[in-house]
């Protein structure tokens, strides 16, 4: 089957970008250079096209509670107008994916998915609806919006001169529905690069428009290269690589987007809950931990890690040489005994171990970002 191609496909081509086949789509892996594109994310603002996202809607009497039972983080504890970071477990408790959960009420919600996971999330979503609330409308609409990511320290200053100075007042992981260049879509201060920035949900037919309006405003055209340096420089996770199937949200380090219960404070069941309630109390046999090297290399999903006595104690899950930190980075699963900061270990570098030092994540936290 023929990769599909976002509305903004020619003027990626137009701009002389490279593209690649990436979750089923002909996408921009950079334009002029991973570099430059990362820097000017860090230093002032880049755009992505990320239309490739899937956006599955909820709506009807009930949703609320539904959302509340499909996702670790909890719809009950935001308020309209507030977007969350959360895990779609399966009954194993692992990642069926990462998703961000939009309120725009208690009756409609926007989840919006990872490309790869779209039809599987999609499926998934619908079938817990039919199986306990049938009556909601669960839709895919990912084929019908454009999603333009503009991130960085200016970022503001560009959406500014689309949406107007009134999104200056959009807090973070916050959106409202509102014009963009004069056309309805959603705001949304969010993202995935460790910046500041927004994502601008439109309307297919105007996504043109608003990508050239962006790019006349100073920013950037970033690829998949550089978001995907600039995720694992602030520690994001990316799914089918730091979290999967196969692991917790509590292996993951991500125990911050799972609300269990407390004493005091009720939690809905939601899907997986059991088994992370059961090895919050064990306790978990790995966890995800940041890695910076020392010796000169680059660690790459896969490679092993080592202790000094050469037995195997993890798995690298994502690596790189970053622009910005200009330092080789990498996340990995290590065995709970062996993940105490500070300490060093050796990964498996085509034959060569090469010593690294576990440290804390994220690797980069803008300036004057809250901590999670």
């Amino acid at each position: 089957m023929a990769p599909q191609r976002t509305p903004l496909y020619d003027a990626h081509v137009a701009t002389g970008a490279t593209m690649v086949d990436f979750a089923g789509f002909e996408m921009p892996v950079r334009y002029t250079s991973e570099r430059e594109e990362h820097l000017a994310v860090r230093n002032a603002v880049g755009v992505f096209d990320v239309s490739h996202m899937g956006e599955v809607f909820v709506e009807g009497a009930g949703a609320l509670e539904f959302v509340r039972g499909l996702v670790t983080n909890d719809a009950a504890r935001i308020v309209d107008g507030q977007a969350m970071y959360a895990g779609l477990l399966n009954e194993h408790g692992t990642f069926i994916d990462d998703v961000i959960v939009y309120r725009f009420s208690p009756t409609r919600f926007l989840v919006c998915v990872n490309a790869s996971n779209q039809e599987k999330d999609f499926a998934w979503i619908a079938a817990q609806a039919k199986a306990k609330a049938p009556a909601l409308a669960v839709t895919n609409q990912g084929a019908l919006w454009s999603q333009l990511a503009v991130q960085g320290p200016k970022a503001v200053d560009v959406v500014a001169t689309l949406c107007g100075d009134g999104v200056r007042d959009i807090g973070g992981y916050h959106f409202r529905e509102g014009a963009i260049l004069g056309e309805q879509g959603i705001i949304a201060r969010t993202g995935y690069t460790g910046e500041d920035g927004f994502e601008l949900y439109v309307k297919n037919a105007h996504a043109k428009q608003v990508w050239d309006a962006v790019v006349a405003a100073g920013a950037l055209p970033c690829g998949l290269a550089c978001r995907d340096t600039l995720r694992l420089e602030a520690g994001m996770c990316l799914y089918g690589n730091d979290i999967d199937d196969e692991h917790t949200p509590l292996e993951a380090n991500l125990g911050w987007i799972v609300k269990l219960p407390e004493p005091g404070r009720e939690r809905a069941p939601f899907v997986g809950m059991d088994v992370l309630v059961a090895q919050k109390a064990a306790g978990t046999t790995r966890l995800l931990r940041g890695l910076e090297l020392v010796d000169r290399g680059i660690a790459r999903h896969g490679y092993t890690v080592h202790d000094e006595g050469g037995a195997q104690i993890g798995l690298v899950t994502s690596g790189t040489q970053t622009p910005f930190l200009n330092k080789a980075i990498a996340m990995a699963y290590l065995k709970k005994p062996h993940t105490e900061l500070g300490h060093t270990v050796f990964i498996d570098v085509r034959g060569k171990k090469l010593k690294a030092t576990i440290v804390k994540l994220p690797f980069y936290r803008r300036p004057g970002a809250a901590k999670a």
